[in-house]
């Protein structure tokens, strides 16, 4: 049986026409979202999990899902220690087989999440997004991560980011982001997954044959790309 998977269809053809101005803005105004409290314990947990696993190297992957991508780089970086992270409790519950002893699932909003990682001095070695929600309608690029004024702190976390959609669009913004916020070349590229995919998304457009796209760019770590304070500033609900 031949997979079928929906590609992306969206009325926008080209890079968004306000993509500039909002990466603008997110390098001009602090985001102060207030930090949620279950995210500070999670994040905390995930501090001593680390602390505990000196002298690894760490990989973020943020937005993991179900797990299945964490749980596979923690096996092809064994030395590494692996975080996995996302919202969902249900999707973080399901069961993939034991986790490795190099890997811990986070159930967490990623906006706050970077935040306190950045401001912790977290320097993840590799850090990926893969396949995040594309967002196709034009009126949704704020939600899309090169549109959200957490950006800047994605890519202040430094390490090698790599990200992976099977919408090419997303992908060809998301370099200009990079471009427009650090000055450092980047472009989108097809690639085709190895033996293993990372996660079911990706197995599951591969298999229908859909094209896939990747960015991968080495970033330094570089909390000044963050206007203000990374946090929100004292006497703020957080």
């Amino acid at each position: 049986m031949t997979a079928r998977s929906r590609s992306i269809v969206s009325r926008q053809t080209g890079p968004h026409e306000d993509l500039a101005r909002r990466v603008t803005r997110a390098l001009e105004h602090p985001l102060r979202k207030p930090l949620a409290a279950h995210t500070r314990e999670a994040f905390a947990r995930a501090q001593d999990w680390l602390e505990h696993r000196a002298g690894a190297s760490l990989i973020l992957d943020a937005g993991c899902g179900v797990g299945l991508s964490t749980r596979r780089l923690a096996a092809l970086y064994p030395a590494a220690a692996v975080i996995g992270v996302d919202r969902s409790a249900d999707r973080l519950s399901r069961d993939h087989g034991r986790l490795p002893d190099n890997a811990l699932l986070v159930r967490a909003d990623l906006v706050d999440f970077w935040r306190l990682a950045l401001a912790e001095g977290w320097c993840p070695a590799r850090h990926y997004l893969l396949y995040p929600n594309p967002y196709p309608k034009a009126a949704h690029l704020k939600m899309r991560w090169q549109g959200h004024p957490v950006l800047p702190v994605i890519l202040a976390l430094g390490g090698r980011l790599e990200l992976r959609s099977n919408w090419r669009l997303y992908v060809e913004e998301f370099a200009l982001a990079v471009t427009q916020v650090t000055g450092m070349a980047a472009a989108a590229e097809s690639f085709v997954p190895g033996e293993a995919c990372l996660t079911p998304f990706e197995h599951k457009y591969h298999a229908s044959g859909q094209a896939l796209w990747r960015l991968v760019v080495e970033l330094p770590h570089d909390p000044g790309l963050v206007p203000g304070d990374v946090l929100p500033a004292a006497g703020e609900k957080g």
